[in-house]
């Protein structure tokens, strides 16, 4: 079977870019330049992305191996129909199962009804409704903070945080498996950008011990890494950044309602309360709505708040958005103990079914399940069996991962039951037998 070629865009990057001109590259992929556009534009740079784009999609749609984009036509817990076909999601982000809680539909309606559609622009301006005051306190009283800001997206949160927090001369250090939002503010902000080996906190300390004892140091890794669902090492992240005078900042997109007994996120996880200086966490994931928050003390939200660029210059989220956040925030501290012992024990179920199948399941021990396969090909046959089969899934390649440890990941939420996560254990185990990886 040929180059599948089709490396969308990833949450992290493990391997450089295709060095090379544009026919170099667009040859490494399967697809010749002098048949893939006219001569006239052959050294048109956008008219080669462009093409090389529309050359690789095209022909993952040829093999019937494109599964991006799939329109959810119905939502029944974790059942959904996409394209007629009924599919057990494993590719939610909703870890707690909150999408159609009633309360926070309720709540969303609710607010449509009084305030409309939307507000009058930015927040700085006339974007501002007490909806969006009520749901940044509500945020920092769970983050257990003083304040909080809430941006449009998860992306533009750190996108826009670092690049306000690091200037010139200052120094930012990423984790290298950071999500992509995290590599960008830092590619964004004008000061030295370097990176230390996955959660090794040993080298983590020689890059901090390279920095001049002078300037300002920001460290920021996830929480739990998107990837592998590894933890971050925060007892010695914390630690290190305390005896070299550095802020700590954590992306606890995928730790919220996820770690620690009432779903509070890493700190509650390792019980170290205000152990963080910068919280940042996603509202489109374990909170069934959209957008990223900072939560911290009065003084650095106020900065941001006037700063960040992304904040400053971007509409306000919806009425119904902010009103199911706030929602989603009361219901999590109501039921979030329930549902977390249920995730729990579907993690473990579901974990140590594929284990016993004879998969290898990296390193996670979260939601987060990689089923490493290995090659490319593998990934894209068990894919393909797995959708055709009734479960959705979704394989993850290089270079959003290294050369050859391409992997299906599956997310398990607490709105699986027993029976779905032993279905999926089946389609699973079948699809590995018929791409050889079991």
């Amino acid at each position: 079977m040929h180059n599948f070629g089709l490396h969308l865009l990833p949450d992290t990057v493990h391997s450089p870019d295709q060095p090379g001109s544009p026919e170099t590259y667009l040859a490494s992929n399967g697809v010749h330049a002098a048949t893939a556009m006219p001569a006239e534009t052959q050294n048109d740079g956008f008219t080669w992305k462009i093409e090389e784009w529309w050359q690789r999609t095209q022909n993952a749609r040829e093999e019937d191996l494109y599964y991006y984009f799939q329109p959810v036509e119905e939502v029944d817990g974790p059942w959904v129909v996409t394209e007629g076909q009924r599919k057990l999601m494993f590719a939610t982000y909703s870890y707690l199962g909150l999408l159609n809680h009633p309360r926070i539909a309720a709540a969303a309606k609710a607010a449509v009804d009084k305030y409309g559609t939307g507000t009058h622009g930015v927040r700085i301006l006339g974007g501002t409704l007490d909806l969006h005051v009520e749901m940044e306190e509500t945020i920092a009283q769970f983050a257990n903070r003083e304040d909080a800001i809430v941006f449009a997206t998860g992306y533009v949160t750190n996108l826009a945080t670092i690049s306000a927090l690091v200037g010139r001369g200052d120094w930012v250090i990423s984790d290298k498996w950071n999500h992509a939002s995290i590599v960008d503010g830092c590619l964004l902000a004008r000061g030295q950008f370097v990176r230390y080996r996955h959660n090794d906190m040993d080298d983590l300390e020689r890059r901090l011990s390279e920095a001049p004892t002078d300037v300002g140091k920001l460290v920021v890794a996830d929480a739990v890494f998107s990837m592998d669902g590894d933890i971050l090492d925060l007892p010695t992240a914390v630690a290190l950044c305390r005896r070299y005078n550095a802020r700590l900042m954590v992306d606890e997109a995928h730790s919220l309602g996820v770690l620690g007994k009432t779903g509070h996120g890493i700190e509650e996880h390792f019980n170290m309360p205000g152990a963080i200086d910068i919280k940042m966490g996603t509202l489109s994931k374990t909170i069934p709505g959209v957008g990223g928050y900072i939560a911290g003390d009065k003084k650095l939200i106020n900065y941001l708040r006037h700063t960040a660029r992304a904040f400053v210059f971007s509409a306000a989220v919806s009425p119904a958005v902010a009103a199911a956040i706030i929602e989603a925030f009361h219901v999590l501290k109501d039921e979030a103990v329930e549902r977390n012992q249920i995730l729990s024990r579907n993690v473990r179920h579901f974990i140590e079914g594929l284990q016993a199948q004879g998969f290898d399941t990296g390193i996670t021990v979260t939601p987060i399940v990689p089923i490493m396969v290995g090659s490319e090909e593998r990934a894209m046959i068990m894919t393909r069996y797995c959708q055709q089969h009734g479960v959705f899934v979704l394989p993850v390649l290089p270079p959003a991962v290294p050369e050859g440890s391409a992997r299906l990941r599956a997310n398990v939420t607490a709105a699986h039951t027993a029976e779905d996560i032993d279905f999926a254990i089946n389609v699973f185990a079948e699809a590995g037998r018929v791409a050889g990886v079991i």
